[in-house]
C-alpha cells in the first residue's frame, strides 16, 4: 500500500471518530435532561482543547516521539476515555471525561496533516485529495450509525450514549492502524508555540482586520447549527435513528461544492464576493429552519457546503495570499486559533445561553426565535463585510491548489 492510500484511510478514520458523535450527541443529551448551557459546555470541550493542543501534543510529537506512535497512543487512550464518557449520565462526570478525551484528540487534528506533509512526495497537489477522505469518513459513519440504530435500536440504551461507544470503537481501530503508518521521527522543531503571534502584524491592514472580525463572528454563530440541530430535527418529525444520516446532506454538499464550484466562483466572482456568498449561506439556512416543514429543513442543510467551502476554504486561500512566505504557517495558525479555538468556544457558550433563553417552562424550545439570533447576526456581518472589505486580488490556480 502506498503512502497516499495509507493516509487516505487515516483521514477516513480520523474524521469518522469525530463525526460518529458530534452530529447527534446534542439530541441524546437533551433527551436525558441536560440544559442548553450544559450541552454547549460538553461540545465546548473540543474547542477549549484546540486552544491548548498546540502547546502539548504538537510539542511532544515535534520533540520526543515519532508522530505515528503519538497518534496511535492518543487514539487508543481516546477509545478508553470515550467509553468512560459514554457511560456518564451526570453533567460533571461527562464534562470531565469529555475534556480529558479532547486533550488527546485535538492534537491529532494537526498531526494527521503534518504526517502527510512530511511523507508525501507532492503534498501541495496530493493533500487536498487525501483530506477529502476525512469528509467521506464523516459521511460514512453517519450512515453507519443510522444502520446500527435502525437494526438494533441502540439509541434506546439506558446505560449511556451509543454514539460515544461507536466513536470509542472507531478510535480503537484508528489507534492500532496508526502504528502501521510511515515512521516519522521528531524533527526537533524549535518553533515557538506562540509563533502565530508574529502574524498579528497583518491586522494593521484594515481589510485583513475586517476579514478576521467577520471570521470570528461567523464562527461563533455556526454553533447554532452544530449543537442543537439533532434535537431540532427530532422536534420537526425526524426519527432519532435517522438524524446522523440526514445531517450528512451537509457534508455531501460540501464535497460537491469543493470539487465543482469553489474554483469557478473565485475565478469569476473573486475572493470578496465568494466569501460574502459563503457568509450568507448560513443565515439563509437558519431562516429556512424557521419553515415548519421537514423536507425544506433537510434540503437547507445543503447550504452548509456553500458556507464552509465559499467562506472557510476561501479564507485559508486569502490568508495564504496575504502573508509572506516566512509567515504563512503563523498566519494560518492565527486564523485557526481565533476561529476553530476561541470563536468556536465562545460560540458554544453563547449558543447554550440562547438555547436556555428560548426554552419554555415545560422544556420545549421556541426554535424560530432561537434561530433568528444567528440568522440576524450573520446577515448583518455579511453586509458589513461587503461594504467595508475592499481587498479582492486575483488568485492563481496555483494558490487555490495549495489549500
Amino acid at each position: 500500500m502506498n503512502n497516499k492510500s495509507q493516509f487516505g484511510i487515516m483521514m477516513f478514520l480520523q474524521y469518522a471518530i469525530w463525526g460518529s458523535w458530534t452530529t447527534a450527541l446534542g439530541g441524546y443529551l437533551d433527551k436525558i435532561g441536560f440544559s442548553g448551557s450544559e450541552i454547549a459546555a460538553i461540545y465546548g470541550c473540543l474547542w477549549l482543547a484546540c486552544m491548548i493542543a498546540p502547546f502539548i501534543g504538537g510539542q511532544i510529537a515535534d520533540r520526543l516521539m515519532q508522530t505515528q506512535n503519538f497518534l496511535g497512543f492518543a487514539h487508543l487512550a481516546g477509545a478508553g476515555l470515550l467509553y468512560l464518557t459514554a457511560t456518564q449520565l451526570e453533567f460533571s462526570g461527562m464534562w470531565t471525561w469529555m475534556f480529558i478525551y479532547c486533550l488527546f484528540y485535538a492534537p491529532t487534528l494537526a498531526l494527521t496533516n503534518s504526517i502527510c506533509f512530511r511523507n508525501l512526495a507532492n503534498p501541495e497537489t496530493d493533500f487536498g485529495k487525501i483530506r477529502m477522505w476525512g469528509t467521506i469518513g464523516w459521511i460514512f459513519v453517519g450512515w453507519l450509525v443510522t444502520f446500527i440504530r435502525s437494526n438494533w435500536q441502540t439509541e434506546a440504551w439506558t446505560g449511556g450514549s451509543d454514539l460515544l461507544v461507536i466513536a470509542a470503537a472507531t478510535s480503537a481501530i484508528m489507534g492500532f492502524y496508526c502504528f502501521t503508518l510511515p515512521k516519522t521521527p521528531p524533527v526537533a522543531n524549535k518553533q515557538n508555540p506562540f509563533a502565530f503571534l508574529e502574524a498579528l502584524s497583518l491586522l494593521k491592514d484594515k481589510n485583513f482586520l475586517i476579514f478576521m472580525m467577520a471570521s470570528f463572528v461567523v464562527t461563533t454563530e455556526l454553533q447554532f447549527y452544530y449543537i442543537p440541530t439533532a434535537p431540532f430535527l427530532m422536534d420537526m418529525g425526524a426519527e432519532e435513528a435517522w438524524v446522523t444520516a440526514i445531517k450528512t446532506v451537509a457534508q455531501i454538499a460540501e464535497v460537491a461544492v469543493l470539487l465543482f464550484l469553489l474554483h469557478l466562483s473565485i475565478k469569476k466572482l473573486g475572493i470578496r464576493i465568494t466569501m460574502v456568498i459563503g457568509m450568507l449561506a448560513w443565515p439563509i439556512r437558519y431562516f429556512l429552519f424557521m419553515v415548519p416543514s421537514l423536507p425544506v429543513i433537510v434540503s437547507s442543510l445543503a447550504l452548509h457546503g456553500f458556507g464552509y467551502a465559499f467562506f472557510f476554504v476561501t479564507s485559508q486561500i486569502y490568508v495564504n495570499m496575504k502573508s509572506k512566505d516566512h509567515m504563512r504557517a503563523s498566519a494560518q495558525a492565527m486564523l485557526t486559533f481565533f476561529t476553530l479555538g476561541v470563536g468556536n468556544f465562545l460560540g458554544t457558550i453563547f449558543t447554550g445561553f440562547i438555547w436556555d433563553t428560548f426554552k419554555t417552562p415545560a422544556g420545549d424550545t421556541i426554535w424560530w426565535k432561537f434561530f433568528l439570533v444567528p440568522a440576524v447576526l450573520c446577515t448583518v456581518m455579511a453586509f458589513i463585510f461587503l461594504i467595508f472589505f475592499k481587498d479582492d486580488h486575483q488568485v492563481s490556480d496555483e494558490e487555490i491548489n495549495k489549500i
